[in-house]
């Protein structure tokens, strides 16, 4: 039971860090997407919608070398006594805003894009700054697409299983999450311990999808009013 518990303290840690983590990088991504008309926009659309198609242990596996003490990318953090950040809680945290981007890219886009261009004159007749019209005007406006991809991140990071396997190596209390206990647990033959922690995900799923719901209804009538 103390291992169940570990791992679901992992997964929580290692979801709430994703979420925070993306949504500072995605904000600028999201809004440069949302401005930009050009063939670079849709190369960079695809890089960051790359983990929605390819199989996780692929993705994993790249991650696996890149973050490994051969790599170049390491070579630079050698001089920081850093020699690979597989195995480790950092590189799952990496390894999930990776696998997530596009979770919290497309609905920050999304919401931006929805905004149109009429916010933007009137900030500006105003005198208004870049910095001014982006903090307090496109941030403000754009809240429910926040609100989306932190709710999508979170729930796809506790979700993850072929990346955080293949990098974290499932080390009890360090790397291990949910989703690996339960394989764990089913290979164990322990059939009641993998149904509760089953079920404790698909009750989580579902809570996840309602409150998007919820939360997309509610702000679509408060947007009529």
């Amino acid at each position: 039971m103390n291992d169940i518990g570990s791992a679901i303290w992992v997964t929580v840690n290692l979801a709430a860090t994703t979420t925070l983590c993306l949504l500072v990088i995605a904000t600028p991504i999201g809004w440069w997407l949302s401005r930009r008309r050009n063939l670079f926009k849709d190369i960079v659309t695809a890089v960051i919608a790359l983990p929605i198609v390819l199989p996780p242990t692929v993705l994993g596996f790249y991650l696996l070398v890149a973050m490994g003490p051969k790599s170049p990318l390491m070579d630079l953090l050698h001089p920081f006594g850093v020699h690979t950040l597989n195995f480790s809680f950092a590189g799952l945290v990496i390894g999930s805003i990776i696998y997530s981007l596009p979770f919290a890219v497309q609905p920050i886009r999304n919401a931006f894009e929805a905004l149109g261009q009429r916010p933007f004159d009137v900030a500006a007749t105003l005198r208004a700054s870049q910095l001014d019209t982006f903090f307090n005007v496109a941030l403000p406006m754009a809240r429910k697409g926040f609100l989306t991809a932190a709710l999508l991140v979170f729930a796809h990071t506790v979700g993850e299983f072929g990346v955080v396997l293949m990098i974290g190596g499932a080390i009890p209390g360090k790397t291990e999450v949910v989703s690996i206990r339960i394989w764990q647990l089913v290979e164990q033959m322990d059939w009641p311990s993998a149904h509760r922690l089953a079920g404790g995900l698909l009750v989580f799923a579902f809570a996840v999808l309602l409150s998007l719901l919820v939360i997309d209804r509610r702000l679509s009538a408060k947007h009529a009013k």
